[in-house]
């Protein structure tokens, strides 16, 4: 068997800026958001908020800060923890029912997580900007018009507008969540301009996962655990990318915590071509698509109107 050549080797990575690309992302979303004004639509994005945990509190702040950037509008319902399924339930179809809003978030998690996949097939698919229902899953994995996951389309225009090969490359994905792992496995994969790559998906049953990772154009980490990805598990000049957003204990910070990925970041500076940091990289993204998504879903409305 040939010995496996290391792809070139980096001098230093360039950083992926996803805060960058999402402004990007943002402001070609604000002309659309300008142009279906014109027809008298605005884009209405609905958060449900169960709770106050302050990982959450600060994540939904953050999307409704988005949406006022570039004129959407949003509206936020905030259940106490201690609200009902049933309670959980009618708040999601008032959101269905509600004329001016397009898109629905449920901020997950729930406190009551076993009640998560009832929650979340109660959202009109038509309005599923998460792209978590069932039904979207389905179309996006057969691959008819869907909602894409947020967080797996973010990535997918990241590699994109970063000019980082996918097709033909192959991707490792570290990770097999329904939120990330597993649908990112699936759209890079697929044949269309942000995919048609070979993808292998590694997970806790896994054996020998650095074998696999050491053969990737592309190592996808999202696993939710730090130090996931070590530099001896990467080829040098491979690109990386860090989902992760791990807290751990930092006394010289004044919240006495920081942020760090689920790769080793300052390790594989040296090694790889590319990877985005943690924070500022994967997690904008997010939040840009989900606003792409929510006004796709105004646009479709508006168009489904127009034709009736």
């Amino acid at each position: 068997m040939d010995k496996l050549q290391p792809l070139e080797k980096a001098v230093a990575a360039h950083l992926i800026d996803g805060k960058f690309i999402a402004r990007q992302i943002r402001d070609e979303l604000r002309a659309d958001v300008t142009e279906l004004a014109t027809r008298g639509v605005v884009p209405g994005l609905g958060v449900l908020l169960v709770g106050n945990h302050p990982a959450s509190r600060s994540y939904v702040t953050a999307k409704e800060k988005a949406c006022a950037e570039i004129g959407m509008l949003s509206r936020e319902i905030n259940l106490p923890e201690t609200a009902t399924p049933r309670e959980i339930v009618q708040a999601v179809e008032t959101l269905n029912a509600a004329s001016d809003i397009h898109g629905i978030l449920v901020q997950l998690p729930l406190p009551d997580s076993s009640i998560e996949q009832e929650v979340l097939q109660t959202v009109d698919p038509g309005k599923d900007v998460d792209g978590f229902h069932p039904v979207n899953v389905g179309r996006m994995v057969l691959g008819l018009p869907a909602y894409w996951p947020c967080t797996p389309h973010g990535i997918l225009q990241m590699l994109k507008r970063s000019s980082i090969p996918v097709a033909g490359a192959h991707v490792v994905v570290i990770g097999r969540s329904n939120i990330v792992g597993r649908p990112l496995s699936i759209l890079l994969s697929m044949k269309h301009v942000l995919g048609n790559a070979t993808v292998t998906l590694c997970h806790t049953g896994s054996r020998d996962i650095a074998k696999l990772t050491r053969q990737a154009d592309i190592v996808i980490a999202a696993a939710g655990r730090p130090h996931t990805l070590t530099a001896d598990m990467v080829r040098p000049g491979a690109a990386v990318i860090d989902v992760g957003v791990n807290r751990v204990e930092d006394p010289t910070r004044e919240r006495g915590y920081r942020l760090i990925g689920d790769a080793d970041f300052d390790d594989l500076l040296p090694i790889a071509s590319a990877i985005t940091p943690v924070p500022g990289g994967v997690g904008p993204m997010t939040i840009a698509m989900l606003l792409h998504n929510t006004v796709q879903a105004a646009r479709r409305l508006t168009n489904n109107e127009a034709k009736g």
